[in-house]
């Protein structure tokens, strides 16, 4: 018995410490009607998927990113100019839908289950990191959509620091027709 506590000991002060991590985090704001994406400045509300918010050491007001992936994206870049405090992502398992991620059901991005790889795109239509409060409603949606779930430190670098390839970089036909389009309109 005392062999069992003893080896189930750093278990649970282990998950006391990332309890006790969490805790200490600001509070997430609720996202206004209005938020617009910090890369995109383009409004959050019209643009499906979670959606997360990062904040600043100094600043009372939250920056707003269109997608989870950016948000990680900006963490993890050099350039930022103030130490972030919290990163918030919305709840997967508690958004009414894709479409509406919702305004309050912010985890922390530490606590969340990412789904890393999913067929399911972002509000910008690049590929999504998908966060959940619970790993096994992750799992059941990475069987739906592809994927793997990931905690935040097992996301690789290049999962969000690399450029997104989207379907339209590699269609010529569609790059043709527009160079076509042009060119007609030039000779008008």
């Amino acid at each position: 018995m005392n062999r069992l506590f003893i080896l189930a000991l750093p278990l649970v002060l282990l998950a006391g410490c990332q309890e006790d991590d969490l805790a200490g985090l600001p509070p997430a704001v609720t996202m206004p009607a209005d938020a617009v994406g910090h890369y995109c400045q383009m409004v959050l509300a019209e643009h499906p998927g979670p959606k997360a918010q990062v904040l600043l050491d100094g600043e009372e007001t939250p920056l707003f990113f269109s997608q989870v992936r950016d948000a990680i994206s900006y963490q993890r870049m050099p350039e930022q100019s103030h130490a972030i405090t919290a990163i918030y992502v919305n709840d997967m398992a508690a958004a009414p839908s894709w479409e509406e991620p919702g305004a309050d059901n912010w985890i922390a991005a530490g606590a969340a289950h990412f789904v890393v790889g999913s067929t399911r795109v972002g509000g910008m239509g690049a590929a999504e990191l998908v966060p959940f409060s619970d790993a096994d409603t992750a799992a059941a949606f990475a069987a739906e959509h592809g994927g793997r779930v990931e905690r935040l430190d097992g996301i690789a670098d290049h999962e969000v620091l690399s450029p997104e390839e989207t379907p339209q970089a590699h269609d010529g036909h569609d790059f043709m027709k527009r160079l076509e389009r042009v060119s007609q309109e030039r000779e008008s």
